[in-house]
């Protein structure tokens, strides 16, 4: 598996379960997500946009890293863009760093969408902010998870599910039928062996971290 680690435009938080992430991960910038470069201690290998939100100290501050600009007047964001440069060059896992918050929402929007589209094709993503994960949830598939007792999860429904199941929490599921735009999936907590089962749906699953990134 070739795991590369992308540093998008939204928030990122620093913390050790996200630097043993990125460890031994090649990295690629997209646009002003090279700011979050200084923040983990990291040099990207590539820098990938239309560089227009880029303040003038920091492209001088990364001046020696390689780039690949794009024209302004493009029909794909940056974040986009990047993702399709990292599967050029082999990526058969991502981790989209920066994918939640920031001063655009759309963006954020298009961000957990992708993931999951890009589970639909076999790659593995995972969105992180450093006090937020996100990962798509592959129909058919049981996943578990190793987070700690009494966090705070949620499932994000981009469409009517069937045949969920969550074990392991303070509110089970067996076999549910959510309706599309349903607020049944927000706020669960962890109380036990997580795992959740989807058989028909497009989900996300986001967990909510502690300050310092624990799961």
């Amino acid at each position: 598996m070739s795991r590369l680690t992308l540093l998008l435009g939204g928030d990122l938080t620093r913390t050790p379960a996200l630097d043993a992430e990125i460890a031994g991960s090649r990295i690629i910038a997209a646009d002003s997500g090279m700011r979050h470069a200084a923040l983990l201690g990291v040099t990207p290998e590539l820098w990938v946009g239309d560089f227009d939100s880029v303040p003038p100290e920091l492209s001088d501050a990364y001046s020696h890293v390689p780039r690949r600009r794009f024209p302004p007047e493009k029909d794909k964001t940056d974040g986009e863009l990047a993702i399709a440069v990292a599967l050029e060059a082999g990526a058969t896992s991502l981790l989209l760093a920066g994918a939640f918050g920031g001063s655009r929402p759309d963006h954020m929007f298009l961000h957990l969408a992708q993931a999951i589209q890009l589970s639909e094709r076999g790659v593995n993503a995972k969105l992180t902010s450093g006090r937020q994960e996100g990962v798509p949830l592959v129909p058919g598939e049981r996943r578990s998870f190793e987070y700690p007792q009494d966090m705070l999860f949620s499932i994000l429904g981009f469409s009517a599910l069937a045949g969920l199941t969550v074990e392991g929490a303070k509110w089970p599921l067996d076999a549910v039928e959510v309706p599309f735009g349903s607020s049944l999936t927000l706020s669960n907590v962890v109380d036990g062996a997580l795992a959740v089962t989807l058989m028909q749906g497009r989900a996300l699953f986001v967990a909510h971290l502690s300050n310092d990134g624990e799961r």
